[in-house]
Formats: structure tokens, C-alpha cells, sequence
């Protein structure tokens, strides 16, 4: 079988602009390896990799038992007394809740800023992140994709004009980032799926080409969502520049390794810089500003109490990790003003955005690092063999109404197609006409092959009569 080229299944990198951000791929690229490597450096410290979770206060949804049965599902927490003493339980419980601004929901809070419920510190264990890998776990079936399908269809914001369907049409900036933030998760997280594979024949780990194939590659968008994703995190780490000084990033460092440590977040604070081009100040201006800032924060609160509804412990933990950084780049970028900023007004950064939100913030800034990098590792592989028909194929998954990041189902409702085509109608004529020409290049060999049996059947007859 002929070999198909790496483009024709893997597709290429993006170029030119990233929309709705004032930053380009080539910039991005030119970045990431540096951003990569740096980023791998710091979350080895204390800071960065220690976070406190509770990965068992429940689904508030739907009735869900919490349980995975595959044995990738599990991980171990850390002993608190590997915790420097002003991050434990006892030392965090101390520091009482703030004013009106605080609201206490079932095990977490939020407070009006926040754009997720944060951790109670006062429940749940600490993990190191750097001993839970994202990737491939087995959890398979109807749960991860009900979690998708919540995440999607259930924040739907709010008509706010009286032509609804010209709304739909034409969506403002705000719902346009937000639908960019919720799609690039779900391909970065299907990416490390992908990238650490398990292969169920040999039992090895490594990254499975034709898996990035199908849920990320055959869909462009869906790697430039996540680069949109990593433009607008590295502007929430711009942004916050002149005041990272005020943590202390080097609790249980030795002093050898402190030098190298304040080179590395200096590097990824250029680099931030340089490609964090977003300009937030384009967002929540109009007049329906504060209605649709509420409406926003309320939506990915939303989304971040649904990661408490994922059956596998390793999926929920990463979940949570990440909704937790996407909402404080939100919260960083969408709410707070410099003179919030102002630590010489507060009596510790704590009261703006706490060390776990940074934490998760820099975490989740290396997981779209590592998905731009892991593209880059899957364009080069060689592609998988029959696979001939791969720019023919729709994904009738996608298209379904499937938003399964771990592992497709077929969903043959129709009502499923209306909801998925409603909203995106270039991407289901694309697919259509795809289809439409495979049909006919079909027709056509048919055709082709009953003219030349007729042709050979004349041929016999005349031979008989001869």
C-alpha cells in the first residue's frame, strides 16, 4: 500500500494569526521549546508541584459513585508532614474567611472574583503532581461522556438581544473565548491521552498516532484552540510580573538549586511577555458588560464543580488542576485591576490570588506547552498504515454529539446532530461535502466497473456466437 505523507493525516502546524489574540503561531512556536523546558524546571519545586484537593466531595448532578476500575485510575496523596508547615491543613484553616465576598457551596467556596470553586483548605489531601502523569487511564464509557456533553450543552449563555438566531450567528468576544477556552482544554487533554498511550496488545506506554489522529489532527481547530489557550495563560503570567516577587517560590529548595530556579521563572516570565498578546481589555466593555461577566464566571463555576462528577481519580485531579488555572488566568486577566494588585495595600498576595491558584495556573501553562510540543512529535512519526481514506473520513463521533476525551462512543441520535451542526455549520458543511464527494467518487467506480463487466459480457457473447 502506498505510504500516505505525514500532512495528509496529521494535517500542519497553524500559521498567521491566532484569533482573537494579538500573538501569531510562528511566535508561539518560536517560544514553546524554551516555555517547555522551563516550565519542566519549576514544577519540580515544593511551590509548584504540592497541591491541595479534594477529589471526594462529590458530584452535586447526578448521582455518580466516584469509582474507576481500572488500576491507572488510582493515585497516592503525600503525607502532610512532607508539606513545608505554612501550606498544611491546620496552618491554612487559621486564616478565616473574608466578608460578603466569600460563599461556602458543599465542601468549597467561591468568592465574587473567582471564576471556579477553589479547595477547602480545611478538607482534602495534597498530591504531588509530578508523580501523576496525564494520560491514558482506561476510564471508558457513558460517564466521561456525559461529563463532555454536560461541560458543552449545559453553559449555554443567554440570548441577550432580541434576535436570537442572529446571535448564534454572530457570537460576541466574550462567548467566542469562552467556547475557545472550554475546546482547547478538551484537545490538550485528549493530546496527553494520546501522546502516553497504552498499547493493550504489547502493554508498553507511548504516544499512539493514530489516537491524536482521530480526536485532535483531523479537526484543525482544535490544536489552534489550544495555542489560544496558551496565549491567554502566558498573558495572565505577563500580567502578574510585577508581583510574582511577592511568594516565595523556594521553600524546601537548597540554596544551589535557587539560582537555577529564579533563571527558569525568569525565562518563562520574557517569554510571557513576549507572546502572552492578549488584550483583555476588549472584553466586558459593552453595555450588557457586568450581566455577561457574572454570566461568564457562572458558566465555568459550573464547569468546574462537573470535573467533581469524573469516575477516575487521576482524570478528576488533572480536571480540577486545570479548570482551577484556566480561571485564575480569568480572574487574573477579567477582574482584577492594578490597584487590587497592590500589595502594599494587602497584608499578604495570599488575599489576591493564593499560592494553590498560582500553582494550578503555571501547571496548566505546562500542559498546553507540552500538547504544542507533543504536535510537533506526532507530525514527525510516520503515519499508521491503511489509512488511505483519511482526508475522506468524517468523524461521525464528533459529529454526533460525541465529547468523549478518553474514548469515543457512536451516538446515532439525531437530535444530537441538530445540537452539534446548530452551532457549527462550516464545520458540518465541510464534512458534508466530504461525504457527498466520497459518494460520488464511489458512483463513479461502481459505473466504471459494470461498464467493463458489460463490455466483457459482450465480448463473450460475440465469442459464443462466433
Amino acid at each position: 500500500m502506498e505510504e500516505i505523507s505525514v500532512a495528509s493525516d496529521c494535517g500542519e502546524k497553524p500559521t498567521g494569526p491566532i484569533d482573537a489574540t494579538s500573538c501569531d503561531y510562528e511566535t508561539v512556536d518560536s517560544y514553546n521549546g524554551q516555555l517547555y523546558d522551563s516550565l519542566r524546571y519549576l514544577l519540580q519545586l515544593p511551590f509548584f508541584k504540592y497541591l491541595q484537593i479534594d477529589l471526594y466531595r462529590g458530584c452535586p448532578f447526578w448521582e455518580d459513585d466516584a469509582t474507576c476500575t481500572e488500576s491507572t485510575c488510582s493515585i497516592a496523596n503525600v503525607d502532610e508532614s512532607e508539606i513545608p508547615e505554612e501550606w498544611r491543613t491546620k496552618t491554612l484553616s487559621k486564616v478565616a474567611p473574608v466578608d460578603e465576598t466569600y460563599h461556602q457551596v458543599d465542601g468549597c467556596y467561591y468568592r465574587d472574583s473567582d471564576f471556579c470553586f477553589l479547595e477547602d483548605p480545611q478538607l482534602g489531601e495534597y498530591y504531588d503532581l509530578t508523580t501523576i502523569p496525564e494520560r491514558y487511564t482506561g476510564y471508558t464509557g457513558s460517564s466521561p461522556h456525559q461529563i463532555w456533553r454536560a461541560i458543552y450543552e449545559e453553559n449555554c449563555f443567554t440570548p441577550r438581544g432580541p434576535n436570537s438566531a442572529l446571535e448564534q450567528a454572530e457570537k460576541c468576544l466574550e462567548e467566542k473565548v469562552y467556547n475557545k477556552v472550554i475546546s482547547g482544554l478538551h484537545a490538550s487533554i485528549s493530546t496527553h491521552i494520546c501522546l502516553d498511550h497504552l498499547n493493550q496488545t504489547t502493554g508498553e506506554w507511548g504516544p499512539d498516532l493514530q489516537c491524536y489522529i482521530t480526536r485532535v489532527a483531523s479537526h484543525p481547530e482544535r490544536l489552534e484552540y489550544i495555542y489560544f489557550n496558551a496565549v491567554l495563560l502566558l498573558r495572565a503570567v505577563s500580567r502578574m510580573t510585577p508581583y510574582l516577587t511577592q511568594y516565595d517560590y523556594f521553600q524546601g529548595v537548597s540554596q544551589e538549586q535557587i539560582g537555577e530556579a529564579k533563571r527558569n521563572l525568569e525565562k518563562v516570565v520574557d517569554i510571557a511577555r513576549q507572546a502572552g498578546r492578549f488584550d483583555e481589555s476588549r472584553m466586558f466593555s459593552g453595555l450588557d458588560a457586568i450581566s455577561l461577566r457574572e454570566d461568564f464566571k457562572a458558566h465555568f463555576r459550573n464547569v468546574s464543580r462537573i470535573m467533581d462528577c469524573i469516575e477516575c481519580d487521576q482524570c478528576r485531579l488533572w480536571g480540577k488542576v486545570q479548570t482551577a488555572g484556566l480561571a485564575t488566568a480569568m480572574k487574573i486577566l477579567f477582574e482584577l485591576n492594578d490597584n487590587v494588585f497592590n500589595f502594599a495595600l494587602n497584608s499578604s498576595s495570599e488575599t489576591v490570588v493564593q499560592r494553590s491558584e498560582l500553582a494550578a495556573l503555571f501547571n496548566t501553562l505546562n500542559r498546553f506547552s507540552e500538547s504544542i510540543h507533543a504536535a510537533t512529535q506526532f507530525m514527525s512519526m510516520t503515519p499508521p498504515p491503511a489509512r488511505a481514506d483519511a482526508e475522506e473520513r468524517i468523524d461521525i463521533n464528533h459529529v454526533s454529539g460525541n465529547l468523549d476525551a478518553d474514548s469515543p462512543e457512536t451516538d446515532t441520535n439525531e437530535s444530537s446532530v441538530y445540537r452539534y451542526c446548530r452551532g457549527r455549520a462550516i464545520e458540518c458543511v465541510d464534512g458534508a461535502t466530504r461525504l457527498w464527494a466520497k459518494g460520488v467518487r464511489s458512483l463513479e467506480a461502481l459505473t466504471q466497473w459494470w461498464s467493463e463487466k458489460a463490455s466483457e459480457s459482450e465480448i463473450h457473447t460475440t465469442k459464443t456466437e462466433l
